[in-house]
Protein backbone atom coordinates (compact mmCIF):
# COMPACT_ATOMS: atom_id res chain seq x y z
CA UNK A 1 0.00 0.00 0.00
CA UNK A 2 2.69 2.52 0.86
CA UNK A 3 4.46 1.69 -2.88
CA UNK A 4 0.78 2.35 -4.34
CA UNK A 5 0.71 5.55 -2.51
CA UNK A 6 4.47 6.75 -3.47
CA UNK A 7 3.30 5.81 -7.10
CA UNK A 8 0.09 7.93 -7.29
CA UNK A 9 1.33 10.87 -5.73
CA UNK A 10 4.71 10.74 -7.97
CA UNK A 11 1.93 10.94 -10.53
CA UNK A 12 -0.06 13.69 -9.19
CA UNK A 13 2.98 15.65 -9.09
CA UNK A 14 3.73 14.16 -13.03
CA UNK A 15 -0.01 16.15 -13.60
CA UNK A 16 1.93 19.57 -12.15
CA UNK A 17 5.03 19.10 -14.04
CA UNK A 18 2.95 19.23 -17.65
CA UNK A 19 1.58 22.04 -16.44
CA UNK A 20 4.99 23.49 -15.98
CA UNK A 21 6.30 21.88 -19.29
CA UNK A 22 3.55 23.40 -21.12
CA UNK A 23 3.16 27.20 -19.75
CA UNK A 24 7.13 27.92 -18.25
CA UNK A 25 7.93 28.91 -22.19
CA UNK A 26 4.97 30.40 -22.89
CA UNK A 27 5.76 32.81 -20.49
CA UNK A 28 1.93 31.95 -18.94
CA UNK A 29 1.17 31.42 -15.20
CA UNK A 30 1.12 27.74 -13.70
CA UNK A 31 -1.83 28.26 -11.27
CA UNK A 32 -5.37 28.14 -11.88
CA UNK A 33 -7.64 25.38 -13.30
CA UNK A 34 -5.80 23.30 -15.92
CA UNK A 35 -7.45 24.13 -19.32
CA UNK A 36 -7.11 22.67 -23.04
CA UNK A 37 -4.39 24.05 -25.51
CA UNK A 38 -6.44 24.04 -28.19
CA UNK A 39 -10.24 25.07 -27.30
CA UNK A 40 -9.21 26.57 -24.04
CA UNK A 41 -11.57 24.94 -22.31
CA UNK A 42 -11.30 24.07 -18.66
CA UNK A 43 -11.09 20.42 -18.11
CA UNK A 44 -13.17 18.65 -15.79
CA UNK A 45 -11.83 17.06 -12.66
CA UNK A 46 -12.81 13.32 -13.82
CA UNK A 47 -10.89 14.11 -17.04
CA UNK A 48 -7.44 15.39 -15.15
CA UNK A 49 -7.20 11.91 -13.42
CA UNK A 50 -3.10 11.61 -13.93
CA UNK A 51 -2.30 8.37 -16.24
CA UNK A 52 -5.94 6.91 -16.18
CA UNK A 53 -7.63 10.05 -17.71
CA UNK A 54 -4.99 9.73 -20.74
CA UNK A 55 -6.07 6.41 -21.67
CA UNK A 56 -9.59 6.17 -21.56
CA UNK A 57 -10.19 9.46 -22.98
CA UNK A 58 -7.75 8.09 -26.00
CA UNK A 59 -5.36 10.68 -25.87
CA UNK A 60 -8.31 12.87 -27.46
CA UNK A 61 -10.04 16.06 -25.46
CA UNK A 62 -13.42 15.82 -24.62
CA UNK A 63 -14.14 19.08 -25.93
CA UNK A 64 -12.89 19.52 -28.96
CA UNK A 65 -11.44 16.09 -29.67
CA UNK A 66 -8.13 17.67 -30.43
CA UNK A 67 -5.27 14.90 -29.84
CA UNK A 68 -3.72 15.34 -26.55
CA UNK A 69 0.11 15.40 -26.46
CA UNK A 70 1.95 11.91 -25.62
CA UNK A 71 3.93 13.50 -23.44
CA UNK A 72 1.06 13.99 -20.78
CA UNK A 73 0.92 10.32 -20.28
CA UNK A 74 4.98 9.62 -20.35
CA UNK A 75 5.24 12.57 -18.18
CA UNK A 76 2.92 11.32 -15.42
CA UNK A 77 4.43 7.37 -15.71
CA UNK A 78 8.03 8.69 -15.46
CA UNK A 79 6.93 11.00 -12.30
CA UNK A 80 5.42 8.15 -10.87
CA UNK A 81 8.13 5.68 -11.04
CA UNK A 82 10.55 8.33 -9.89
CA UNK A 83 8.81 9.15 -6.57
CA UNK A 84 8.33 4.77 -6.46
CA UNK A 85 11.75 4.30 -6.99
CA UNK A 86 13.33 7.07 -5.20
CA UNK A 87 10.90 5.17 -1.62
CA UNK A 88 11.52 1.81 -2.71
CA UNK A 89 15.57 2.50 -2.12
CA UNK A 90 15.50 4.98 0.27
CA UNK A 91 12.50 4.98 2.12
CA UNK A 92 10.88 7.19 4.25
CA UNK A 93 14.03 9.86 4.82
CA UNK A 94 15.40 13.28 4.42
CA UNK A 95 17.08 11.68 1.42
CA UNK A 96 14.25 10.69 -0.30
CA UNK A 97 12.32 14.25 0.01
CA UNK A 98 15.40 15.93 -1.44
CA UNK A 99 15.58 13.08 -4.46
CA UNK A 100 11.66 13.61 -5.40
CA UNK A 101 12.11 17.31 -5.30
CA UNK A 102 15.15 17.12 -7.63
CA UNK A 103 12.99 14.74 -9.64
CA UNK A 104 10.74 16.87 -10.39
CA UNK A 105 12.77 19.52 -11.19
CA UNK A 106 14.76 17.35 -13.76
CA UNK A 107 11.13 15.68 -15.03
CA UNK A 108 10.30 19.61 -16.72
CA UNK A 109 13.83 20.59 -17.30
CA UNK A 110 14.41 17.60 -19.30
CA UNK A 111 11.01 17.69 -21.37
CA UNK A 112 11.34 21.79 -21.70
CA UNK A 113 14.88 22.23 -23.27
CA UNK A 114 14.50 19.36 -25.41
CA UNK A 115 11.42 21.01 -27.18
CA UNK A 116 12.31 24.79 -26.53
CA UNK A 117 16.43 24.51 -26.25
CA UNK A 118 15.66 26.40 -23.06
CA UNK A 119 15.99 25.89 -19.04
CA UNK A 120 14.07 28.70 -17.36
CA UNK A 121 15.67 30.77 -14.78
CA UNK A 122 12.81 29.73 -12.08
CA UNK A 123 13.68 26.44 -12.51
CA UNK A 124 17.49 26.48 -12.00
CA UNK A 125 17.65 29.43 -9.32
CA UNK A 126 15.16 27.51 -7.43
CA UNK A 127 17.50 24.48 -8.01
CA UNK A 128 20.53 26.66 -6.55
CA UNK A 129 18.60 27.98 -3.48
CA UNK A 130 17.30 24.90 -2.61
CA UNK A 131 20.69 22.56 -2.90
CA UNK A 132 22.27 25.00 -1.14
CA UNK A 133 19.85 25.46 1.80
CA UNK A 134 19.94 21.69 2.29
CA UNK A 135 23.13 21.74 3.58
CA UNK A 136 21.99 23.30 7.07
CA UNK A 137 20.42 20.08 7.77
CA UNK A 138 23.05 17.80 9.00
CA UNK A 139 20.48 14.81 8.10
CA UNK A 140 21.66 15.64 4.86
CA UNK A 141 25.24 15.29 4.54
CA UNK A 142 25.30 11.75 3.64
CA UNK A 143 27.34 10.24 1.30
CA UNK A 144 25.11 11.46 -1.72
CA UNK A 145 24.57 15.07 -0.39
CA UNK A 146 27.99 17.40 0.50
CA UNK A 147 29.05 19.91 3.22
CA UNK A 148 28.23 23.49 2.98
CA UNK A 149 32.09 24.07 1.57
CA UNK A 150 31.53 21.86 -1.55
CA UNK A 151 28.21 22.56 -2.16
CA UNK A 152 29.10 26.47 -2.80
CA UNK A 153 32.71 25.75 -4.52
CA UNK A 154 30.46 23.39 -6.56
CA UNK A 155 28.16 26.16 -7.61
CA UNK A 156 30.70 28.44 -8.80
CA UNK A 157 32.33 26.06 -10.23
CA UNK A 158 29.28 24.71 -12.69
CA UNK A 159 28.58 27.98 -13.67
CA UNK A 160 32.14 29.24 -14.75
CA UNK A 161 33.00 25.50 -16.39
CA UNK A 162 30.17 26.25 -18.74
CA UNK A 163 30.22 30.07 -18.95
CA UNK A 164 34.26 29.33 -20.18
CA UNK A 165 33.50 26.87 -22.90
CA UNK A 166 30.84 29.55 -24.01
CA UNK A 167 33.63 32.29 -23.72
CA UNK A 168 36.44 30.27 -25.94
CA UNK A 169 34.02 28.67 -28.39
CA UNK A 170 32.62 32.21 -29.43
CA UNK A 171 35.85 33.56 -29.79
CA UNK A 172 37.22 30.36 -32.09
CA UNK A 173 33.80 30.32 -34.27
CA UNK A 174 32.30 33.72 -33.33
CA UNK A 175 29.36 31.61 -32.33
CA UNK A 176 28.02 30.25 -28.93
CA UNK A 177 28.34 26.36 -28.62
CA UNK A 178 26.73 26.44 -25.37
CA UNK A 179 23.75 28.38 -23.81
CA UNK A 180 23.91 30.30 -20.11
CA UNK A 181 20.80 27.63 -18.83
CA UNK A 182 23.29 25.07 -19.25
CA UNK A 183 25.90 27.08 -17.15
CA UNK A 184 22.86 27.46 -14.69
CA UNK A 185 21.82 24.43 -14.48
CA UNK A 186 25.19 22.53 -13.63
CA UNK A 187 25.64 25.41 -11.05
CA UNK A 188 22.26 24.11 -9.87
CA UNK A 189 24.32 20.57 -9.49
CA UNK A 190 27.31 21.86 -8.07
CA UNK A 191 25.26 22.89 -5.22
CA UNK A 192 23.48 19.76 -5.01
CA UNK A 193 25.86 17.34 -5.62
CA UNK A 194 29.48 19.36 -4.67
CA UNK A 195 32.35 20.37 -7.13
CA UNK A 196 33.64 16.52 -7.14
CA UNK A 197 30.70 15.40 -8.82
CA UNK A 198 30.95 18.17 -11.79
CA UNK A 199 33.71 16.14 -14.05
CA UNK A 200 32.18 13.33 -13.38
CA UNK A 201 28.11 15.02 -14.57
CA UNK A 202 29.84 16.28 -17.38
CA UNK A 203 32.02 13.36 -18.97
CA UNK A 204 29.00 11.28 -18.43
CA UNK A 205 26.65 13.81 -20.23
CA UNK A 206 28.58 14.15 -23.04
CA UNK A 207 29.19 10.27 -23.75
CA UNK A 208 25.84 10.11 -23.82
CA UNK A 209 25.36 13.30 -26.27
CA UNK A 210 28.01 11.78 -28.61
CA UNK A 211 26.74 8.44 -28.46
CA UNK A 212 23.13 10.10 -29.59
CA UNK A 213 24.65 12.57 -32.24
CA UNK A 214 27.07 10.17 -34.08
CA UNK A 215 24.77 7.95 -35.98
CA UNK A 216 23.31 11.68 -36.77
CA UNK A 217 26.21 12.66 -37.77
CA UNK A 218 27.10 9.90 -40.21
CA UNK A 219 23.92 9.86 -41.68
CA UNK A 220 24.19 13.28 -41.89
CA UNK A 221 20.66 14.44 -41.16
CA UNK A 222 22.81 16.81 -38.37
CA UNK A 223 25.90 18.93 -38.59
CA UNK A 224 28.50 19.90 -36.21
CA UNK A 225 27.01 22.91 -35.65
CA UNK A 226 23.17 21.75 -35.35
CA UNK A 227 21.98 22.75 -32.36
CA UNK A 228 21.13 20.21 -29.52
CA UNK A 229 19.83 20.52 -26.31
CA UNK A 230 22.07 20.19 -23.50
CA UNK A 231 19.81 19.93 -20.74
CA UNK A 232 18.45 16.46 -20.89
CA UNK A 233 22.09 15.08 -21.31
CA UNK A 234 23.24 17.27 -18.04
CA UNK A 235 20.14 15.11 -16.56
CA UNK A 236 21.24 11.95 -17.35
CA UNK A 237 24.32 12.22 -16.76
CA UNK A 238 24.13 13.77 -13.32
CA UNK A 239 21.66 10.27 -13.03
CA UNK A 240 24.92 7.62 -13.93
CA UNK A 241 27.01 10.20 -11.52
CA UNK A 242 24.47 9.00 -8.49
CA UNK A 243 23.91 5.52 -9.91
CA UNK A 244 27.85 5.26 -9.72
CA UNK A 245 28.43 7.25 -6.96
CA UNK A 246 29.54 4.09 -4.57
CA UNK A 247 31.77 2.83 -6.80
CA UNK A 248 33.11 6.66 -7.71
CA UNK A 249 33.98 7.21 -3.72
CA UNK A 250 35.96 4.13 -3.68
CA UNK A 251 37.59 5.21 -6.30
CA UNK A 252 38.62 8.68 -4.67
CA UNK A 253 39.94 7.19 -1.08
Amino acid sequence: MFYITAFILGSIWGSFSNVCIKRLPRNLSISGRSYCLTCKKQIKWFDNIPILSFIFLKAKCRNCSAKIDNQYFLVELISAISFLIIVFFFGVTLESLLLIILSIFFIIIYFIDLEHYIIPNELTYTLMVIGFLKTYFTDANSFMFPDYFQSVIGGLMGFLIVWSIIFVYKKLKNTEGMGLGDAKFLSALGFWFGWISLPFILIFSSIIALSFSIPSLIKKTKTMSTQIPFGPYLILGCLLYLILINEIQKLLT
